[in-house]
């Protein structure tokens, strides 16, 4: 333990631990009962503050920041509507398994429960949305629970540790003392797999007719790629990437069928429902990828690696679980598959892969142009990707233009598509790629957003250009809330209620981006779309907004309508594939 005689503030402890805990940046804005911590923070040379305007946005940087580089994101706000607003970014994050830990001012701890001044239950409130939380009353507990927090946000399966300090805490005397060692009693993840179930996870792809390796964003929480590369290319079997999961497997992959669910590719939803055995990897049987459950994989035994044991058999019955970190768990099914064939055994997926193949062939991924030569939203997103190419980072808000650039985009590295996956929160993508440049600062930053989405946070481009984090954001503007239209169109009958934000007319979001000080640019034509992104490669002192202005009605295919089928996937208003016809 690293202690000191020296008696310091709780305040200055709470900055000391987080030093000690290896912080960089923390996102955040000060307030009365976090205020004490403020001033110590001052004089830190290690950690820089990021003042944002919003702490929804400290939040979703936090989140970004983390997502893009792996390292546990920080974010601080102070008690009632300061913490509150950071409950929508650790639900988000919790539900994406992204390491953070929130720090929250707390009023003094003779005050709490008396309903004072900005006085909130945040852990009370955000107790099922994290991994564990904390109500620091006591200075000297401050070091422990900081240590706590990142040891319980980045171990396991990641997610968002909340520690709330009391305002007395922060300001009464007390000395440093910084565990070295972390030993919760009851919190023991399991990283190593059981052998006797690798063995048979082994044999059942060996004997399997038509298997497919589903994987989740717990491969990339894993930095688990390579392995999963070594494991695909060793047995020849196909690859699906969930949204969470785009990057973990490169798109240019021979193996790869691309993304499974809702507006999965045919090939991707095809190999679940006609499979024999599914290895899950790190993936949690989502809704959106399992559409109608009862419905869904008929025929297929599963085979389910997950860190968490509460994911196995959640949503689907693992016929077999295995509990491990899915890096160790791929390391060791590819050694035991080595095994194997070296023993002589070989798997026959021939027929299965002419099957892949003619869906894959008969249903790609496509687009029609608009007939009245206005601006394609996919075809924005396809130049973008193509220009700015795959070093670059992209993160989406959600609806429409979410989908596109997971579709669209050709992902190739991990850590690439920074998206809100199981919240669906609008607003994601502006303080999440501030948050990604932050931490990547070396790397072009897109944030892929959508006129709704944009309109929840685009203030953060203040906090951009004034800590010189010049983000670039392509608004694919459709004047609508997209989605929302698009299910309008197709089961209300083309009754938009409440969906047209009359966004090609107010706000102009040239000017908008100008006052925020940042580059405004504006396309409304296909021919003008490359030279425009050019342009926005080519400005790095500021922030870059380009206004592209787009066919409203474009739509979002292949689709599974919530509710129904996978089999009843959807590649354009009123077709559907025929798996048995495609056998």
């Amino acid at each position: 333990m690293s202690t000191t005689d020296e008696r310091i503030t709780g305040a200055q402890s709470l900055i000391r631990s987080m030093e000690y805990a290896g912080v960089d940046v923390v996102f955040g804005i000060p307030g009365g009962a976090i205020l004490p911590a403020y001033d110590p923070l001052m004089d830190s040379a290690k950690v820089r503050h990021i003042l944002v305007r919003h702490e929804q946005a400290a939040g979703h940087a936090a989140e970004g920041y983390a997502a893009a580089t792996g390292r546990v994101g920080v974010c601080m706000a102070t008690s009632g509507p300061g913490a509150t607003n950071l409950v929508t970014p650790i639900a988000d994050a919790h539900m994406d398994s992204v390491p953070m830990v929130a720090i929250t001012g707390q009023v003094p701890s003779s005050a709490i429960g008396t309903d004072a001044f900005q006085e909130a239950d945040i852990r009370g409130i955000t107790m099922p949305i994290t991994k564990h939380n904390y109500l620091v009353t006591d200075p000297a507990e401050i070091p422990r629970a900081i240590a706590e927090a990142f040891h319980l946000a980045s171990t396991g399966r990641p997610g968002p540790v909340l520690v709330d300090v009391s305002k007395d805490a922060l300001q009464a005397m007390t000395t440093f003392e910084w565990p070295e060692e972390i030993n919760l009693a009851g919190y023991h993840p399991v990283t190593k797999p059981h052998s006797k179930q690798i063995r048979e996870a082994a044999r059942l792809i060996m004997e399997s007719k038509r298997p497919v390796l589903y994987v989740g964003g717990g491969v990339i929480r894993a930095n688990a790629g390579p392995q999963l590369k070594a494991l695909a290319e060793l047995t020849g079997l196909p690859v699906i990437t969930t949204l969470m999961a785009r990057g973990a497997f490169p798109d240019s992959h021979p193996q790869h069928l691309g993304m499974p669910g809702m507006h999965g590719s045919v090939a991707a939803v095809g190999s679940l429902q006609k499979a024999d055995l599914i290895i899950a990897l790190g993936a949690r049987f989502d809704d959106r990828v399992t559409g109608k459950l009862s419905t869904f994989a008929p025929d297929a035994t599963i085979i389910h690696a997950d860190i968490d044991p509460a994911e196995i058999s959640k949503n689907r019955f693992a016929d077999v679980p295995i509990v491990g970190d899915v890096g160790e768990v791929m390391t060791e099914l590819t050694s035991a598959l080595g095994e194997e064939m070296a023993a002589g055994k070989r798997g026959d997926y021939d027929a299965w892969w002419a099957i892949l193949n003619r869906w894959r062939e008969t249903y790609p991924l496509g687009y029609d142009l608009p007939t009245d030569g206005s601006l394609s939203p996919q075809y924005v997103i396809e130049r973008l990707g193509a220009i700015s190419g795959p070093d670059s980072v992209y993160a989406a808000g959600v609806g429409q233009h979410q989908m596109w650039g997971a579709q669209i985009v050709k992902y190739e590295k991990p850590r690439t598509w920074l998206n809100s996956g199981g919240l669906g929160t609008m607003g994601y993508a502006v303080p999440a790629a501030m948050g990604a440049k932050v931490g990547l600062p070396g790397t072009t930053v897109w944030a892929i957003d959508g006129d709704g989405c944009f309109q929840m946070t685009n203030q953060e481009l203040v906090t951009c250009a004034i800590n010189e984090v010049p983000i670039k954001v392509a608004l694919i503007n459709n004047s609508s809330l997209g989605m929302v239209r698009q299910w309008q169109t197709l089961f209300y009958n083309e009754r938009y209620s409440e969906t047209d934000l009359h966004s090609h007319r107010l706000p102009d979001f040239v000017k908008l981006a100008d006052a925020y000080g940042c580059h405004g640019l504006r396309c409304e034509r296909p021919e003008d779309v490359d030279s425009v992104i050019e342009k926005a490669m080519g400005l790095n002192d500021a922030p870059v907004v380009i206004d592209f202005v787009v066919h409203r009605d474009a739509m979002v295919w292949p689709m599974v309508a919530a509710g129904t089928s996978n089999d009843d996937i959807l590649v354009a208003r009123e077709m559907a594939p025929s798996w048995d016809s495609e056998e």
